[in-house]
């Protein structure tokens, strides 16, 4: 993949020293990524990255869309990216992604440039308060001072060099998250200077891993080694083999049952890997068998709603919370103890004060979940085959046809819902906009992680029409590859609204909550010089998803089915 090129024959970069020290701090933090949206005000910023070697430089237009980028790349590498805008209304496009690379715990690192503060609020073009405008969804807001003095001894540079340190610290310090740089920047904006001998002061900071105590470990082992039931839930996670094999040696205890989602990455045949159509097939009567003693939860928010609702009702008598987390979470309501550890380290390190097990998961807790998913997927096969054309009848066909070599992104609305239909142990990378769960930037974000992808992988983007409207910009910008493939469900907003039960009673419902608007994907693929196919029903699925996988060009499929008639089979499904 073509990146900005770097441009520095003479040697020289940005007569700012700021922006200069910025990107030495940042690049000695792990940096390799920036997303660049062009501007005046960030020509200093633009001018000290096209000229570092070190980082790769990605020019995207639209701020909302490049902020998504960053976030596609950082969640695949698991580095810092920074983004980097002009002044005004620029830095408010980028809420949205900042947001979800919060709750996400992502690593951005948000740089503005900015008029010196003495022209904020002077009617001024493109000035607005941005020293703290993202104050809310960042770990820390810095606003750097105005001007930057070339002595060693000016405090303004000392000042400028310890906010820089400590803004690189913050965000990549566990819990991991996105901080905002504020760069007042006086002109000439352009002016540039021979790269000065002296570097800029790097503050290292080793990352220290906080350890449990060998006691407490000892006796938190004990309880998951005796205790009768014991379930543990994973929300949406990296990929990690360290922390999927940890957990597989624990489900095969006859008294852990492990219950996980699509996107927790997480790949076992003895997980509970399909949550929703499991619990549904519950009988009523007897949950309180299901229900654990000891709960265990990890990772990030979850899908099902379903889930939620049975651990709320029927709580666990303790209840604990693995993670490093900006706050404590106590989803279910009734939680005991908070663990602060990463989950591959936590969970590791229990196995290793864990007697031996005797016993096999076809006994005791275990066996009890794993009857029931087995009798949800006879029943949910049944159903699938039986069902006529509809969007999970086309889910079924879909997701098993993916390539082995290709990482799954989801959109939000019902895409990820049918997702999790589908329990499956094939180990393909799996994300999904999950921090905040709206339904934009889901297109940018993929294509992030196929800018940075091995050779070799493809990312997949399965998406509804009202989400890939809502993100036109992630398919705008120059870096169309063969790596980045699309597939739209074309159903009409994707009728979640009629799946719930609130809305879908409303009369409300047709203009005010589903707002549907059809609007011709061959036309904007065509206008962007994109492979196109389509269906229209199983059939045509089968033979597309052939020529789809196969098209050495970046390519968008779409999948049309019938609006109201999903909502319907949606609601049978789950016996509504």
């Amino acid at each position: 993949m073509e990146k900005f090129e770097n441009h520095n024959a003479d040697n020289s970069t940005s007569a700012h020293i700021q922006c200069r020290e910025l990107v030495e701090i940042m690049i000695a933090s792990g940096v390799r990524n920036a997303v660049i949206s062009p501007g005046s005000r960030n020509a200093p910023l633009i001018i000290a990255l096209a000229r570092e070697p070190r980082i790769s430089k990605w020019v995207i237009t639209d701020e909302r869309s490049a902020a998504f980028v960053a976030v596609g790349m950082a969640q695949r590498l698991l580095q810092p990216v920074m983004i980097v805008c002009t002044s005004g209304s620029a830095l408010l496009n980028y809420a949205p992604a900042v947001s979800e690379a919060y709750y996400r715990q992502i690593p951005l690192i948000v740089v503005s440039a900015d008029r010196p503060r003495e022209w904020i609020d002077q009617n001024d073009s493109q000035t607005i308060r941005q020293d703290s405008a993202l104050a809310a969804i960042v770990k820390r807001s810095y606003d750097l001072p105005s001007r930057c003095g070339e002595g060693d001894c000016n405090d303004s540079r000392w000042y400028a060099n310890r906010l820089l340190n400590d803004a690189a610290i913050t965000a990549t310090t566990m819990p991991m998250g996105p901080v905002h740089i504020n760069v007042p920047l006086s002109d000439p904006l352009c002016s540039t200077m021979p790269l000065p001998a002296n570097a800029a002061r790097i503050i290292s900071h080793p990352r220290i891993r906080p350890e449990i105590d060998d006691c407490d470990m000892k006796r938190l082992a004990n309880a998951v080694a005796t205790t009768e039931r014991v379930m543990i839930v994973a929300g949406f996670h990296h990929p990690s083999s360290a922390l999927n094999s940890a957990l597989g040696q624990l489900a095969r205890r006859s008294n852990v049952a492990i219950l996980t989602e699509t996107i927790s990455n997480l790949h076992n045949e003895l997980f509970i890997s399909a949550i929703d159509r499991t619990l549904g097939a519950m009988p009523g009567n007897d949950a309180q068998s299901y229900t654990p003693q000891l709960l265990i939860t990890m990772g990030g928010a979850l899908v099902s709603k379903v889930v939620k609702k049975f651990l709320r009702r029927y709580p666990a008598t303790e209840e604990w919370r693995v993670g490093t987390e900006h706050c404590t979470i106590d989803t279910m309501q009734h939680l005991t103890m908070r663990i602060d550890s990463q989950p591959e380290q936590f969970f590791s390190k229990l196995l290793d004060y864990m007697p031996a097990s005797t016993d096999a998961p076809q006994q005791g807790y275990a066996h009890t979940w794993h009857t029931l998913a087995d009798e949800a997927r006879q029943w949910h096969a049944r159903y699938v085959e039986a069902a006529p054309w509809c969007d999970l009848k086309a889910f079924s066909m879909i997701l098993p046809s993916i390539p082995g070599n290709y990482s799954l992104h989801l959109s939000n609305g019902t895409c990820i819902r049918y997702a999790q239909l589908f329990g499956s142990t094939r180990a393909l990378p799996c994300y999904c906009n999950r921090g905040t769960s709206g339904i934009d930037g889901s297109t940018s974000t993929a294509l992030g992680s196929s800018l940075i992808a091995p050779d070799g992988e493809v990312a997949l983007l399965i998406t509804g029409d009202m989400s890939f409207g809502y993100d036109l910009a992630g398919i705008t910008s120059q870096y169309n590859s063969n790596k980045f493939k699309i597939i739209v469900m074309c159903n009409g907003g994707g009728n979640i609204f009629r799946f719930l039960n609130g809305t879908s009673q409303l009369p409300e419902l047709e203009r005010y909550f589903e707002v549907s608007r059809p609007f011709k994907v061959r036309a904007i693929a065509d206008a962007f010089d994109l492979s196109y196919f389509e269906a229209h029903d199983a059939s045509s699925l089968t033979s597309a998803l052939t020529h789809f996988y196969d098209c050495p060009r970046q390519a968008i499929l779409a999948v049309y089915t019938p609006a109201q008639e999903n909502a319907a089979i949606l609601r049978r499904y789950f016996r509504m």
